[in-house]
């Protein structure tokens, strides 16, 4: 969707937003898939819910564009705006053990930040790709490590009131790979308590969890993780691997030769291939199991 020519980019521009016009979504997402829209950047969260006033009163849907990690893109032109959050620097502070943080800060560079202040506990999210935001909105977790339990508070905007509000960790539900929170709420900072832990004890935990990861998954291809949940008590990889599906392709949407539940942009891949694909891999598992898969990567079709 091209709103720069229209009358509300102006006002939009008052309110602190930086238009990008035309951005391909294969340049935001770690799939390398996606089709063009215009980009909206929120340079201030205070004028966030006029901002969504104003797109509502225009009749422009969006989507929250995080670190574009966890989703694959439909192909073509988009018809919504990407609305996303710039990356400040550091982002973080830490008092005492809680740490706070913006959610469009890296979430590897989370984990490292505190674990340089003696703050753990989170060492297997450090190769998780993609923001802080991305990761509170899918209990991002990975090694037996999972965000939520550490989520003491949370600024958002709240689509539900339109303002933004302030949310205590007891009130969100975190389960696994999904939350309490609505599907157009706009994560803005996170507070999290942690454990005090020495540096060198965190340091020798996350090069274990680089070195299972480096051992086990396609970190030099375009991938957006894993595709599929596990069903309770089962491994979707090891199932995939089983029906020796390895390398099976849909143009350049292939399952890797590294872990089966990633799939990876081996090319040029369109959003119409991976899907192919995921429907494919998710049949088959059906016929042998008898289990419909979920995906765990979010799909935002036209």
């Amino acid at each position: 969707m091209r709103i720069s020519d229209q009358p509300i980019a102006a006002k939009l521009a008052a309110l602190g937003v930086e238009l990008s016009p035309g951005v391909a979504m294969t340049e935001k997402t770690s799939l390398g898939i996606g089709g063009t829209t215009d980009l909206l950047v929120l340079r201030k969260f205070q004028t966030i819910p006029e901002i969504m006033r104003l797109l509502a009163a225009d009749g422009i849907p969006h989507r929250f564009l995080g670190g574009g990690s966890n989703v694959l893109i439909d192909d073509g032109e988009l018809s919504w705006v990407a609305l996303h959050l710039p990356t400040s620097k550091p982002g973080m502070s830490v008092e005492g053990n809680t740490a706070t943080v913006d959610a469009a800060a890296d979430l590897g560079g989370m984990v490292t930040f505190c674990a340089k202040n003696d703050l753990g506990g989170m060492e297997g999210l450090i190769g998780v790709p993609g923001s802080v935001g991305g990761a509170l909105r899918m209990n991002a977790g990975a090694y037996g490590t999972q965000i939520g339990p550490f989520v003491k508070e949370v600024q958002l905007y709240r689509a539900a009131t339109g303002q933004i509000e302030f949310l205590r960790g007891d009130d969100i539900r975190f389960d696994y790979r999904h939350t309490s929170f609505a599907p157009d709420d706009l994560m803005l900072r996170v507070k999290l308590e942690l454990p005090s832990i020495p540096f060198k004890e965190i340091l020798a935990g996350i090069k274990i969890c680089n070195e299972k990861r480096r051992s086990s998954q396609p970190l030099n291809q375009k991938s957006a993780g894993c595709i599929f949940k596990n069903p309770p008590g089962r491994s979707t990889g090891r199932m995939i691997d089983e029906l020796h599906l390895k390398g099976h392709h849909v143009g350049d949407a292939t399952v890797s030769d590294r872990h089966a539940n990633f799939f990876v942009n081996a090319g040029s891949a369109s959003c119409a291939d991976m899907l192919a694909l995921i429907d494919d891999v998710r049949e088959k598992v059906h016929a042998a199991h008898g289990i419909e898969l979920e995906t765990e990567v979010i799909i935002w079709k036209n």
